[in-house]
């Protein structure tokens, strides 16, 4: 996809002005328009079909579109393009809503995932209120209306998914229809006990007060919809509340400002990351509701960056369409709810042109990122993260000690996208096959939402992933688990955790593999993250269930196990190089990016290097360098690795790692040219 040429100021960074993003818009609504059925009230994409079933399918094929179109007609001057874009939903609205017609959407009342797509056509109704609410015939204003009101009282999981409910009843009293104002009422309070502080909210939590779920969705979803319902609401909202909204936004945007690769990259963790660029909707919101986080050139640079990031990367190629994937089509990337047209909650990011074109956002010049500007190290309190930035290649790394989305009381199955170590920009994690649910009740009500249990059915699954973990290997091989893991400390530049080692049996819905308390167990393991440039070193201290922080060095107890400690994982069209010595493992792309794992410890053995097939999202052959410790594991020595992703070019070779030294449980990081750091682990 291509957009035209500006007349207007031209962006430094990215070239990308409003011209660019109606033409996206445009381009965007035209592709799916070939796959509308009769009526144009569903909308099929090609695909495979969420756990929803293609009925549901076909409704958020319509409502996300809808939302892109009424962003774009609602912010144009060209009223006849504004109508253009509408008319076919409007022909959808009446045939969807008609509950005998042969074209009807699923009830709110039949199907949970109609809820969610209910808030997205009360946002572009309310947003397109003159140019198709008020044309609409009274008969299927009425039928819309009723089809909403199924959203009232309906039951939502604990989650973001309280404010589709309150969203759609601003719409109901907005139009002059029965709402309940309970629905408002529990969202604003269940919100209210997952915010963290510092901008963050939680999505949720299965145990009050122990907040862990963070991800794209405190953005793009708690975020979004509270202050959307303050937009819908108007009058009838508690003005003091829209503004802790608008301060809490503010806060998070700083943050969020850093997570933000210089190519446009968001980060690569958490869930529902087919959605893409909608990461880029709380810079959108930012703007639209002037909570000033951040300046107009700032958030134009960020929006446009993230967007023509995916696009670049061929995210709609070759028929024009968003993929399930995150550039190209990807399918392991799903969730058991991911759909053909799941993608197009990006159309969250062109919030930005109900803007007008006089806006600041778009006659500022874009100013540099954060990543751009220079070298960062940041914590991140909320979700337990160390952010760290390099200007030299525009990559961002999140050391992860804080999020696990997972219970904290009850040992669970790894999910890739939240129990890693590290996440970056740059690199994804590996990716098991998504697996059917075993057919019938399942005695373990927690395995059939979480992905963890999804996608390893079988502990070969997780044995085969090597990438950015700490793990004790039995004699078979068999990798232990990390969640739920506990927060021990965080610092500016250092974050610690620990967990204890688990080995779930195969996710085969038997008891044995539901009673979670009876799985295979073993000692603790302590592993702190110290971030420094393009740097991470990583320090793990194994010690034995009742064994305390003073357990003598040389203690072993139990089966022999063995550690292994994983780095990044790179992945390119072609199998990435690879150099691997006594002291370090090396893997490189033809474009430089090098993500490397150094031993720290003379004698510690030798680092090799895991490839792996299509299992990265970020490109067919994926290789992630590794360590092995060479004998039976002793309880609690400190071990130490250095780990690296950056790049330093195509032929240079990545630079010295710092030196450790590391004294009983006492760990001092020299970074070369930098600070002293000194650990207790």
């Amino acid at each position: 996809m291509t957009a035209p040429e500006p007349d207007i100021i031209r962006s430094p960074h990215t070239g990308w002005t409003r011209r660019h993003w109606e033409h996206t818009a445009d381009t965007l609504l035209a592709a799916v328009r070939p796959h509308a059925g009769p009526g144009n009230s569903l909308i099929h994409l090609p695909g495979p079909a969420s756990g929803s079933g293609t009925h549901s399918d076909g409704l958020e094929g319509f409502a996300r579109t809808f939302l892109l179109a009424a962003f774009r007609a609602a912010g144009t001057t060209d009223h006849e393009h504004a109508a253009r874009l509408l008319a076919p939903y409007a022909e959808g609205l009446a045939a969807g809503t008609d509950p005998t017609g042969p074209h009807r959407w699923p009830r709110p009342a039949e199907l949970p995932q109609a809820r969610v797509e209910a808030a997205s056509l009360a946002i572009a109704l309310h947003e397109t209120r003159p140019l198709l609410w008020d044309r609409l015939p009274d008969a299927v204003r009425q039928r819309t209306v009723d089809w909403l009101r199924e959203v009232c009282g309906a039951a939502v999981p604990p989650n973001n998914w309280v404010w589709f409910r309150a969203v759609v009843s601003a719409f109901l009293r907005s139009a002059g229809a029965p709402y309940a104002p309970d629905d408002i009422d529990h969202a604003i309070e269940a919100t209210e006990s997952w915010y963290a502080g510092e901008g963050w909210y939680s999505d949720g939590t299965r145990s009050p007060g122990r907040l862990r779920n963070y991800d794209h969705y405190n953005g793009w979803a708690m975020h979004l919809y509270p202050l959307w319902y303050s937009r819908i609401a108007a009058g009838h909202a508690d003005p003091a509340r829209t503004t802790v909204y608008r301060r809490r936004l503010a806060a998070f945007l700083d943050d969020a400002a850093h997570l933000v690769a210089a190519n446009g990259s968001p980060l690569l963790q958490g869930r529902s990351l087919t959605y893409r660029f909608a990461a880029a909707a709380p810079f959108a919101a930012g703007a639209l509701f002037d909570t000033g986080a951040l300046t107009p050139g700032l958030t134009r640079r960020a929006v446009s960056g993230m967007v023509r990031h995916f696009l670049d990367h061929g995210a709609t190629a070759p028929n024009g369409l968003l993929s399930l994937g995150w550039h190209h089509p990807f399918p392991r990337i799903r969730q058991h709810y991911s759909g053909p047209a799941s993608p197009y909650w990006a159309s969250k990011a062109f919030a930005v042109l109900l803007l007008p074109g006089d806006h600041p956002l778009w006659t500022a010049t874009e100013e540099p990122l954060p990543v751009e500007r220079g070298d960062f190290v940041r914590a991140m309190a909320a979700p337990g993260w160390i952010a760290a930035g390099t200007r030299a290649d525009g990559i961002v790394r999140v050391a992860n000690h804080g999020t696990d989305h997972t219970p904290p009381d009850r040992p669970a199955r790894d999910d890739p996208f939240y129990a890693r170590h590290a996440y970056t920009t740059h690199t994804a994690p590996e990716l098991a096959p998504l697996r059917p649910a075993p057919a019938g009740p399942h005695p373990d009500p927690q395995a059939h939402a979480r992905d963890g249990d999804a996608r390893h059915r079988d502990p070969a699954d997780l044995a085969q992933l090597h990438d950015s973990h700490v793990a004790l290997l039995t004699a078979d091989g068999t990798p232990s688990q990390r969640t739920p893991f506990e927060r021990v400390a965080l610092t500016e530049d250092t974050a610690v955790s620990r967990h204890r080692a688990h080995w779930p049996p195969p996710a085969d819905g038997t008891e044995e593999a539901a009673d979670r308390e009876r799985w295979p167990a073993g000692p603790w393991i302590t592993t702190a993250a110290l971030l420094h440039g393009p740097w991470e070193i990583r320090l793990i201290r194994v010690t034995p269930d009742d064994a305390d922080a003073d357990a003598d060095a040389d203690a072993a107890a139990g089966p022999p196990l063995r550690l292994r400690v994983g780095g990044h994982p790179l992945a390119a069209a072609a199998p990435p190089r690879e150099d691997t010595t006594a002291g370090h493992a090396l893997v490189r792309r033809p474009d430089g990016l090098t993500s490397a794992l150094f031993l720290l410890r003379p004698g510690d053995g030798t680092p090799a290097v895991h490839r792996d097939r299509h299992t990265n999202a970020l490109g067919p052959h994926s290789a992630t360098p590794h360590y092995l410790t060479p004998h039976p594991l002793p309880y609690g020595p400190v071990h130490a690795v250095a780990l690296y992703l950056g790049n330093p070019g195509p032929q240079a070779p990545p630079p010295g790692p710092p030196t450790v030294t590391v004294a009983g449980t006492t760990v001092t990081v020299h970074w070369p040219g930098g600070p002293t750091r000194t650990l207790t682990l």
